[in-house]
């Protein structure tokens, strides 16, 4: 099932033109049995996208390598090896971390005093210009570049790092430990439901959160455009009850598309994807909750300014 984030698109795990369609009255599984041939039907269920294993023809690929293998041969497999979720562990952690380690070093060394300000500000508006750009050409390629996510990481850290001292400093002060948190509870959340199969990542809830997400960014600019040429507050999205709202709906989108990012990661190892594939995934749950910390941060924001007044 391809997947998207809030702010662009991606593809998912499928190859291209190895999408089928379904019997009604013989719908396949999402994963492949075990055991079971690669390239084979797999078994019955409601929520599958193929027929067949979209990797059948990469029937060589294995999790382990050959001792007795030539260096060329191993080389080949290391890269053809299979997914699997430690993959997907391991390169979200290095993803994340350098998203944290570059916001941390961001609050630090970047002065937020009247000499500073600006300089810091503009950093951070050139980050935040930066990860999208790199976003958007990771986005459009077609396999996954470890070398751009990293940078993109670590673009949307400093962005993240300045924005959230200044937050802390003269906007919200407690904020910005309250939307971490706000981000975990509602990572872990998702997470327990998708695995309880309480929330069912079919066909029509992917068309319903990826429109509903394009109407919610497109809210967003045109909110955008009202605030730089009218003067104001814009539609209001960044104060009192709409805003709250408005930032709670991000949120909720937010948590959708963790789902679709979780069931990405799930067709990926239950069909054999390549091993690179792996930083994708990285790269899609980087952005979902840097989505969903961006909203969550607007969310207390207001709610903490309220309370104060």
């Amino acid at each position: 099932m391809k997947s998207s984030n809030p702010v662009f698109s991606r593809r998912g795990f499928a190859r291209d033109g190895a999408r089928t369609e379904r019997s009604p009255r013989q719908p396949q599984a999402v994963g492949a049995q075990a055991g079971a041939p690669v390239g084979a039907p797999v078994d019955a269920g409601p929520y599958a996208p193929y027929a067949v294993n979209p990797y059948a023809d990469s029937a060589l690929r294995t999790p382990s390598l050959s001792k007795d293998a030539p260096p060329r041969d191993r080389s080949t497999a290391a890269d053809d090896a299979a997914m699997t979720i430690d993959d997907v562990v391991t390169r979200s952690a290095l993803t994340l971390g350098t998203v944290a380690v570059a916001a941390a070093l961001s609050w630090i060394l970047l002065p937020l005093d009247d000499a500073g300000l600006g300089l810091s500000y503009g950093t951070a508006a050139g980050a935040g210009l930066l990860a999208f750009a790199l976003s958007l050409v990771q986005s459009f390629r077609r396999e996954p570049s470890p070398g751009l996510i990293l940078a993109y990481a670590a673009a949307e850290g400093v962005f993240l790092g300045v924005i959230s001292h200044a937050t802390s400093a003269y906007v919200a002060p407690g904020a910005v430990v309250q939307a971490v948190l706000g981000t975990l509870a509602v990572f872990a959340g998702v997470l327990i439901a998708y695995r309880m199969r309480w929330i069912r990542v079919t066909r029509r809830f992917h068309g319903f959160v990826l429109a509903s997400a394009t109407g919610f960014v497109l809210l967003m600019l045109v909110d955008l455009v009202a605030s730089a040429f009218g003067g104001g507050g814009g539609l209001g999205f960044d104060s009192g009850a709409l805003g709250v709202l408005f930032g709670a709906v991000g949120i909720a989108l937010g948590a959708c598309f963790l789902a679709l990012d979780f069931k990405q990661v799930e067709d990926g190892i239950a069909y054999g994807a390549p091993r690179k594939e792996s930083w994708l995934a990285a790269f899609g749950l980087t952005v979902t909750l840097v989505w969903i910390y961006l909203e969550a941060l607007r969310v207390l924001t207001i709610l903490l300014q309220q309370g104060d007044d």
